[in-house]
């Protein structure tokens, strides 16, 4: 059996810098003016063409199956997220340009903060402040840390990290997504405030997440992990990481839709750091572009990650801010929605200098003579 894939190779800050021969990323501020047309059979690519946009566009109808579809999901405009509070009113995240969300790990052991968040409720209220004043879309809160080798935690103590800072939240008027892989911390947290539940292993750790998700009707993100129950991390034998993941996404997201969740509440996340080699992070986060024709917002979480520290001469987590930045930047020139972040101010702030950098080439483009 054949798969085909279509993969944006080169990107442009506008359509008028290739006279209009370049098409608009998901509805964003990112543009693609060529395209690679691969097939995969048996794990095998077989083929390799590279077209321009109107090319591509023209060549459809004699292309593999499914290249019509891609095509349409790589255009696809993504409607705001809408998310009802609590407290009465509703609340929209726009997908039509890069968002910043603020990561609250209420954890003992996050590899980032050490634990700083959990013993004090005051001081991680503070932090939670700090990044919405400062910024942030939505906060991601989390109560158990998912790196390499923790060990699980116990239900009833992730509902006692979890549902407090949800409330306190929810009391601030902030849009919540709860970061859990188990059903009872999702539905606590739904009713403790939250709008989103972020799962790191794609509804599949618990048999009841993806009937739960589904009848909750709240927005979903679904990441990859190759690993089974408790291990994320493991199994991570990849033919080509990126046609790999991307197949496993399609999965899952299609698994999410026969659920009976709807399109519009799902968004998928490549998955940095899990059960991925430096080298395999490397190779998503450039092909970030090609999941665009999954056809749904997407969700980078690269913030102080370890491949950060191994291209840094082993920087520690708290000292990879400039390699964040970098990341962050990348995946907004991919034109990916949501950038799950530690450091919100100043990713932010390289937000809102890229998005004058955009403006500008949509706006003050000069027609060379000629």
């Amino acid at each position: 059996m054949q798969t085909l894939y279509i993969r944006p190779i080169a990107l442009v800050d506008s359509p008028q810098s290739e006279d209009g021969d370049a098409v608009r990323l998901a509805g964003g501020m990112a543009y693609a003016s060529r395209f690679a047309v691969i097939v995969r059979e048996g794990g095998r690519i077989v083929s390799r063409e590279r077209l321009g946009a109107r090319a591509l566009e023209a060549a459809l109808p004699g292309l593999p199956a499914g290249a019509a579809e891609q095509w349409a999901n790589l255009t696809r405009a993504h409607a705001p997220l809408d998310l009802a509070l609590k407290q009465g009113g509703a609340r929209t995240i726009r997908l039509d340009q890069p968002q910043v969300v603020g990561i609250l790990n209420v954890t003992p052991d996050s590899f980032s903060d050490g634990g700083a968040f959990l013993d004090d409720p005051a001081v991680a209220q503070a932090h939670a402040a700090a990044m919405l004043e400062a910024g942030a879309a939505m906060i991601d809160v989390g109560g158990e840390s998912t790196r390499p080798g923790a060990a699980a935690v116990w239900e009833g103590d992730e509902l006692k990290r979890v549902v407090p800072a949800v409330e306190h939240l929810a009391a601030m008027g902030a849009a919540i997504s709860v970061d859990t892989r188990r059903p009872a911390v999702m539905e606590a947290a739904l009713a403790a405030g939250a709008h989103i539940v972020n799962d790191v292993s794609a509804l599949r750790h618990d048999p009841r997440s993806m009937e739960f998700a589904a009848r909750s009707q709240a927005p979903v993100i679904l990441m990859h992990a190759p690993g089974e129950g408790e291990d994320l991390h493991g199994g991570g034998d990849y033919g080509d990481v990126v046609l790999d993941v991307f197949d496993w996404l399609r999965e899952r997201r299609d698994a999410a839709l026969a659920a009976g969740i709807a399109r519009e509440r799902i968004v998928l996340d490549p998955g940095i750091g899990f059960g991925k080699s430096v080298a395999d992070n490397l190779a998503l986060l450039n092909a970030l572009p090609l999941f665009h024709a999954l056809g749904q917002p997407l969700m980078v979480g690269a913030s102080r990650k370890r491949l950060i520290g191994a291209l840094s001469g082993e920087a520690p987590a708290h000292l990879r801010l400039g390699g964040s930045l970098t990341l962050a930047l990348k995946a907004m020139d991919a034109g990916v929605q949501l950038l799950r972040v530690h450091d919100v101010p100043e990713t932010v702030q390289a937000l809102r200098v890229w998005r004058g950098l955009r403006d500008a080439a949509l706006t003050d483009f000069r027609q060379l003579p000629g």
